[in-house]
């Protein structure tokens, strides 16, 4: 077996195999599976092992090449992984920094419309969404986001109340298109 690996497969319809051995022969045939996925090499002397193990034993190797495979894909997305990482970071502040690493950033307090836990949303952007929607539409969105007990998950609070928004309006047009009667029925 790889020598990385830690683990290997017991498959379900085995137990036949287990069940029609002695308590004696199944824990060699345990035993011997055992020695063969920790590289042991293990030969017995014994026919009914050999034979019982030989189907095993193409199971156990069918397996070994699929993890390997899968092994070495995840090794190469990993590292394709890291170098688009480091392709995309900036330095800041003499160090290298990736798109992952949170940045602070100073923002005059003058230039906050509305904040809450870690959220907060510009007047700039409160602007933007006054252009088509009412202030009070703006402002019963972001109580409900800030009472949100799952608000923890949202990064930005503009994006947040602008999706709810317009899902707000989306359900407000379908409920008043359901009283809509064309005139041709």
């Amino acid at each position: 077996m790889a020598e990385n690996k830690k683990s290997f497969i017991a498959y379900a319809d085995w137990k036949e195999t287990f069940d029609a051995l002695d308590n004696e022969k199944a824990g060699e045939l345990i035993k011997h599976i055992f020695a063969y996925v920790n590289d042991e090499n293990p030969i017995s002397e014994d026919m009914l092992i050999n034979a019982v193990f030989a189907n095993i034993k193409h199971t156990l190797k069918r397996d070994l090449k699929k993890w390997e495979k899968q092994h070495e894909q995840r090794k190469k997305a990993g590292r394709k992984s890291a170098e688009v990482r480091q392709r995309n970071s900036t330095v800041v502040n003499g160090r290298s920094v990736s798109s992952t690493d949170s940045v602070s950033v100073s923002v005059n307090v003058n230039d906050i419309y509305r904040s809450f836990a870690h959220l907060s949303m510009s007047v700039e952007h409160f602007e933007k969404l006054q252009q088509d929607y009412t202030k009070q539409q703006i402002d019963d969105t972001l109580d409900a986001i800030e009472n949100f007990k799952n608000n923890k998950k949202y990064k930005s609070l503009y994006l947040t109340c602008k999706n709810w928004l317009k899902k707000e309006q989306t359900k407000h047009e379908l409920e008043t298109n359901k009283g809509f009667k064309a005139p041709w029925n």
